[in-house]
């Protein structure tokens, strides 16, 4: 399938080969017929790209402005503004577009869905220009300085206009100055926007867009004509256009497709700030090092060489003056390490290699210690092995000479790992420049690789655990310290054998799979599927370490790869610089891979048992479907040592595999940014989507923002990727290594949502925003909204309010209230699900927040009610109060001061909030403290790790459910005394000086015994009836004297367990109002607060340390 770039390149050759002199520009009504084609074809662009971008990039706006302007360049028929969300096209307040095409311009004026401008939209029938005198809006120069605008937008309008880092500069000088400043963007296809030394705020690609045209003679003459961007006379050159379009395109269903791979780029008054830059640290321009071809496709705006880490430091620091990126290049193998109009920062310089021998490291006593090796993040792996080899020392490092620091901070996978794991396990320390521009040291660092100026972080242990296989993302690290191992030599063996059809690849590789089994650590057998000389074939590679005791005898799994291989064809020993050419995609397949013949582009998936005939036929079928002869499977051994670490020890999460299936397409260097690379590129992500759903998750190393990589980013770090996500977010708050491997965020709604309650004017909105101001500064986003915003803005369109007044006028509000109380009402009987639906919206619209606090709540007991609309959220109630003297004095009206919120209803029965918050004094010191003090302790790290310590079971107890075992945070090293002193901690009131602490046997009375000791509260045990399925307790085990009595239980779910529970505490004479519920673990999607409320027990306070959605 072609690109239309190709398309339209061959288009124009046609044309120029028949007549050249013909060729003139197309009419508006020609360009209008082919943009509508063009557009209609493409919707899916729309729909999952530029729609879902400008919205993000439009809501980011916002959280430093009430309501934007808009210039729009080039619109056509009809702005892409007007398919945005509702509650951000009524945040555009004023719209101004320059369209040169009189039909399309005549079309925008009559469809603009903007409801909220303060004047009527100005459509002027002009081309965005340069020169100010012959294309301003306004007339001339001084209307251009005139006009000011918060975002200027480019969607698909740049074509023609050269240079196009021109015009987004004259699109830069419209932008506001303040107060945060305006925003350039432009969306444009792939590759063929050209920034020269402008610098991207943020950058996103859509590389699977595609543009679709029915395979019709009038229709393809129409849409040839609109890409070639030129027009003929009649049945000059149309049926060779027809020719040309079909042969390039991909037929489905009488339609064409061509691939239109879209690109969106943002420009601030930043973009032109390289100069000082480059004014501090020296500038490469040897991108033509760079490994990656694909990579070397892209235009940085720069590529900085520090020579010294107080160039990386100034790097760092630029980049978070400049509100910007960077990108890292190491051993230059990534296809993130350049990337368009973002600046890139070579490591090359920091090259240095320092063996520290045992005893020489101050920091430990230990004699028998390993040395330790500090490579600067500069260094290949070659460099590293060869030196290290020399003083008999080595780490286990992966297979390719050329690779960097970007592979060991990810893992890397070599022939050592399982006798000593992956090289990111032999990490002890590191020296990095954080995201803050800060030196620091972590873990063990030798004295004399300590820069002077280094600190340790205070939670370094947190950034040594993030490095060891997620490096890449937090900091740019100047040297590894790596433990060493002794040298050892390599005996390798390797086999080639045919495979003739599915049945024969199933018996071998069924075969491999059980050799493999048995295998000693020290031996490990990689396999290949390839296609050579008219043969799919499977190749084999055994390598041994050998052991004192049998370097002189054959090991006894060779001959049972004989068995079923044949004899193998080569054997040899070599030491671990040899090694690297010993690789059978090196030396055996296709005459080799070396030499820089071919380019490749690969992704690795992790795969428990390949003998499974469904693993064998994804793979046979693939190799049937490769796009060129030598792409291939390259299976790495895994097991041994890489499980025996904790998926949770280390930020490199996959652990229970056997082999690491590496998906390669490659093809010639000629062939490099043509149809063949994009075909093998799709080749590869459509094997792995289909080997994902059946493997133990995707290799990290890799992959970066593109949407293609993002399900297997998601499934790249085990159990760890809440944890990654909250360390990401506090250590690089600004997005400084934005194109690093993506670290999903595991929760896509708000992690806490805050239902402000209270009385009218009990300073519900003050406290939020206050409270919403604490997180901000705590490197936490929030986000402050109305649930009665709709419900205002519906009647204040019905009845002619003023919607301003009614959002900051209070007497005009309260004189309004009864009128609105009515028309909500009214809205209630008409949607009865209508403050469901409302709250959800409000969810949705809140993606990417950490903390959305909602006011106006019109309901008791909201957390019941909303709960499970947002299962992987947690939701709290917080009440504020102030007396009724206070709220009069605020200018709550005496006809509604026992009002409970915005719009009065009639309450229902009691409930307990989460918190209550006074807020009797002026002033923002007790709402600050107060968020500090009980809301903050929901991020802290201790309640990531412990939502990292269960284990999810997916598929169970049925399919679709992804089960998650409380019980396994006891089995984990430390994982009582961390739960324990959680709940302890979390507990709203002082937990001892409860009367006593009951639970039901089994999961509840693990953690419920542990706190009842840790606090010295009696424990009360409630237990399964001998017969049927009643719970049942001493009656004289609790005095009707209690007056608190705390139950603790591992989970709520459906709240029967905890129902029956707590009915049986009141059959024993305990009061309702003495009892308070904590939980491990809550699941709200199983509406368990909801069956406590139905069964009276609404008022009893209930708390969870965790919340998940599912099961």
């Amino acid at each position: 399938m072609a690109t239309l770039d190709c398309l339209k390149k061959a288009l124009k050759q046609k044309i120029e080969s028949i007549a050249p002199p013909l060729k003139k520009p197309l009419t508006d009504l020609q360009y209008d017929a082919g943009f509508d084609l063009v557009t209609q074809g493409n919707r899916t662009s729309y729909q999952d790209f530029i729609i879902p971008q400008l919205s993000q990039t439009l809501a980011s706006l916002l959280e430093t402005r009430t309501d934007v302007s808009v210039l729009e360049i080039g619109p056509g028929p009809k702005s892409v503004l007007g398919y945005l969300p509702e509650q951000l096209r009524q945040k555009i307040r004023k719209y101004t577009a320059l369209e040169p095409n009189d039909i399309f311009a005549e079309r925008l004026e009559a469809y603009l869905p903007l409801p909220s401008l303060e004047h009527p939209p100005v459509i002027h029938r002009a081309a965005f220009g340069l020169k100010d005198e012959t294309h301003s809006p306004c007339g001339g120069r001084a209307g251009w300085k005139a006009e000011q605008w918060d975002l200027v937008l480019f969607c698909h309008s740049m074509y023609g206009m050269k240079p196009q880092h021109k015009y987004i500069e004259r699109a830069l000088e419209m932008v506001r100055d303040s107060p945060e400043g305006g925003m350039v963007v432009v969306f444009h296809r792939q590759n063929n926007l050209r920034t020269d030394g402008l610098v991207c705020n943020t950058t996103a690609s859509f590389p699977t867009g595609s543009v679709s045209v029915p395979d019709d003679d009038k229709i393809l003459d129409c849409f040839a004509t609109f890409i070639s961007g030129v027009s003929v006379p009649e049945g000059t050159t149309v049926s060779a256009w027809r020719e040309v379009c079909r042969t390039l395109g991909r037929r489905e269903e009488a339609h064409l497709f061509f691939a239109a791979p879209e690109v969106m780029a943002t420009f601030t008054r930043h973009a032109t700030k390289l100069p000082e830059l480059t004014a501090q640290v020296p500038v490469s321009n040897e991108t033509s090092k760079i490994k990656n071809r694909q990579a070397r496709l892209h235009e940085p705006a720069a590529v900085m060489r520090p020579t010294e880490i107080l160039h990386v430091q100034q790097c760092v620091l630029w980049a978070l003056e400049h509100k910007t990126s960077l990108t890292i290049v190491g051993g230059g193998h990534s296809g993130q390490c350049l990337w368009p109009g973002v600046v890139a920062v070579d490591m090359s310089a920091f090259d240095q290699i320092q063996i520290v021998a045992s005893g020489e490291d101050e920091e430990t006593s230990d004699a028998h210690a390993s040395a330790l090796v500090v490579v600067g993040t500069g260094c290949k792996t070659g460099d590293i092995v060869e030196k290290i080899m020399a003083a008999g020392l080595a780490v286990p490092m992966g297979s390719r000479p050329s690779v960097g620091a970007g592979l060991w901070l990810q893992g890397s996978i070599g022939h050592l790992a399982r006798l000593h794991g992956l090289t990111s396990d032999s990490i002890v320390g590191a020296v990095v420049v954080s995201t803050l521009g800060e030196i620091i040291c972590i873990g063990r660092v030798p004295e004399q690789a300590r820069p002077a100026a280094a600190v340790h972080p205070d939670n370094e242990d947190e950034f040594l655990w993030a490095l060891k296989g997620a490096g890449t993302n937090f900091g740019i690290v100047i040297s590894v310290v790596f433990r060493t191992v002794a040298a050892p030599t390599y005996t390798i063996r390797n086999w080639v054998a045919p495979l003739q059809d599915f049945v024969e690849a199933r018996d071998k590789f069924s075969k491999l799979e059980l050799v493999a089994k048995k295998l000693q650590r020290h031996v490990s057998v990689d396999a290949y599927m390839f296609w050579d000389t008219d043969n799919l074939r499977l190749g084999v590679s055994m390598c041994e370490v050998p052991t004192p005791h049998d370097r002189e005898t054959l090991s006894p799994d060779y001959a049972d790869l004989c068995k079923f291989m044949g004899q193998e064809e080569t054997s040899k020993v070599v030491n671990g610089v040899e090694l690297f050419d010993t690789e059978m995609y090196m030396s055996v397949m296709h005459g080799g891979h070396g030499g820089g013949k071919t380019s490749a582009f690969k992704r690795c998936i992790f795969l428990k048992h390949i003998g499974s005939p469904g693993i064998v036929d994804i793979l046979v079928a693939a190799m049937g479907t490769r796009p060129s002869p030598k792409c291939y499977f390259h299976l790495l051994h895994g097991g041994g040592a890489i499980g025996d670490v904790a998926d949770v020890s280390t930020t490199f999460g996959c652990r229970d595999w056997e082999y690491a299936c590496v998906i390669t397409g490659v093809w010639s260097r000629e062939q490099d940014g043509t149809e063949i690379a994009d075909a093998a590129v799709q080749w590869v992500y459509k094997v792995a989507m289909d080997l994902l759903p059946i493997s133990q998750g995707a290799y990290c190393a890799d992959l970066g923002p593109s949407p293609r990589d993002a399900a297997l980013a998601a499934e790249a770090f085990g159990p760890n990727k809440s944890r990654l996500a909250r360390l990401k977010h506090s250590s690089d708050p600004e997005n400084v290594l934005a194109y690093a491997c993506p670290i999903p965020r595991t929760i896509a709604a708000p992690n806490l949502i805050v239902l402000v309650t209270g009385e009218s004017c009990a300073g519900k909105d003050c406290s939020a925003e206050r409270w919403a101001h604490t997180f901000c500064t705590n490197n936490l986003s929030a986000r402050v909204v109305s649930v009665s915003e709709r419900t205002k803005w519906g009647y204040a369109e019905a009845e002619g309010a003023d919607m301003t007044r009614l959002l900051q006028d209070r007497p005009y509000k309260e004189r309004h209230r009864p009128a609105l109380t009515k028309y909500y009402r009214n809205q209630l009987q008409q949607t009865p699900h209508f403050p469901e639906e409302h709250f959800q919206q409000l969810v949705a619209d809140a993606i990417g927040i950490d903390v959305l606090l909602v006011t106006g709540m019109r309901d008791n007991a909201p957390v019941v009610l909303f709960s499970h609309l947002a299962p992987g959220s947690r939701v709290i109630e917080v009440r504020v109060l102030a007396s009724r003297e206070v709220r009069l004095d605020r200018g709550a009206s005496h006809a509604t001061h026992g009002s409970t919120s915005d719009v009065d209803v009639e309450r229902e029965s009691a409930a307990c909030p989460t918190f209550l918050f006074s807020n009797e004094v002026p002033g923002g010191e007790a709402a600050n403290t107060f968020a500090t003090t009980h809301l903050m302790p929901f991020f802290h790290e201790d309640l990531q790790r412990l939502a990292s310590m269960m284990r999810t079971v997916p598929n169970f107890p049925s399919p679709g459910i992804d089960f998650r075992d409380v019980l396994d945070i006891v089995q984990q090293p430390d994982g009582l005394r961390l739960c324990t002193s959680l709940l302890q901690a979390h507990f709203a009131g002082d937990i001892a000086k409860a009367d006593c602490i009951a639970a039901c046997e089994v999961g509840g009375l693990v953690f419920a015994s542990a706190l009842a000791q840790q606090v010295d509260v009696p424990l009360k045990v409630l237990r399964k009836a001998f017969e049927g399925s009643r719970i049942e307790i001493d009656k004289f085990a609790i005095t009707e004297r209690a007056t608190s009595v705390v139950i603790v239980d591992d989970t709520l779910a459906t709240g029967t367990t905890l129902c029956a529970v707590l009915n049986l505490l009141v059959d024993s004479g305990v009061d309702v109002k003495a009892m308070s519920v904590i939980v491990v673990a809550e699941f709200p999607a199983h509406r368990g607060r909801e069956l406590l409320r139905q069964e009276g027990f609404g008022g009893v306070r209930v708390q969870s340390l965790l919340v998940f959605g599912g099961a």
